[in-house]
């Protein structure tokens, strides 16, 4: 018969292995991860990108991306100007990723305080000209856009894609006077394809978005005129996580596969 001893003995090893069941319960528990509510990596809840124009596509795809890699965050942008878009970060407005089409109107927003930490350049763009389906009025340069009675569209020199042609323009000597100066690229996109305008000088990655709605002409003026693109992340933000992780997707190699197939250049 077993001593009271080894009773006491039995007794204590079989509460262990209750104990040690318990805390591999627990333990895988734990290691499952996060509830799909949170998202992968902790990531979740609202991200607000305030975005140049050019991005629209671009950064679209990405944003149902994060999604897909974060169920528990959600992206809204909002696409303009990048002065503008600059003015209304500077006023106040919430927001918490900011990308602009140049260096000059990141300024305005790092020379106020608005930015968290040093923007960064993560693409390079280039101008072309978008002229009608089929390029009806042979236009091969910019120099044809000089020619009496074509109706051309420019963006306003305060955005980075009018800055960008007003250098192309300097630097081939050229004078031309629009029929309208347009808030942003798309806007002066949109003229050529409502055939309110013969031809408008934008980014090629624009000329790519529309598809055959519009025809583009490569000019080697262009090559004076690249825009550097900074991205950052800003002061004010409310979910500064989900920022940086917005920001870590547009620099990955996926998020530059994006864009460098909508026709950025690598930074």
């Amino acid at each position: 018969m077993p001593s009271r001893s080894s009773r006491r003995i039995r007794r204590a090893l079989s509460s262990g292995a209750v104990g040690a069941a318990a805390l591999l319960v627990l333990s895988a528990c734990s290691s499952s991860g996060p509830s799909p509510a949170s998202g992968a990596g902790g990531v979740s809840g609202e991200v607000t990108v305030f975005a140049a124009a050019s991005l629209k596509e671009s950064f679209e795809e990405l944003g149902e991306r994060f999604e897909r890699e974060h169920p528990g965050a959600h992206v809204t942008f909002s696409f303009g100007g990048s002065d503008a878009l600059a003015a209304s970060i500077t006023g106040g407005a919430p927001a918490d990723v900011f990308a602009s089409a140049s260096p000059k109107t990141m300024k305005i927003v790092t020379d106020a305080g608005d930015a968290s930490g040093t923007p960064v350049t993560f693409v390079r763009n280039r101008l072309e000209i978008a002229t009608l389906p089929g390029n009806p009025d042979r236009i091969g340069s910019l120099k044809d856009l000089t020619r009496k009675g074509l109706k051309v569209v420019l963006c306003d020199a305060s955005v980075p894609c009018g800055a960008a042609a007003g250098k192309a323009l300097d630097a081939s000597g050229l004078e031309l006077t629009p029929v309208s100066y347009e808030e942003d690229v798309k806007s002066a996109l949109n003229k050529v394809v409502l055939k309110e305008a013969d031809a408008a000088v934008v980014y090629r990655t624009d000329v790519r978005a529309a598809g055959d709605k519009v025809e583009g002409v490569e000019f080697p003026e262009s090559a004076d005129a690249v825009n550097d693109y900074p991205i950052t992340v800003l002061e004010r933000s409310e979910n500064t996580e989900a920022a940086e992780a917005f920001l870590a997707l547009v620099r990955s190699p996926e998020g530059q596969k994006v864009l460098t197939g909508a026709g950025f250049l690598a930074p």
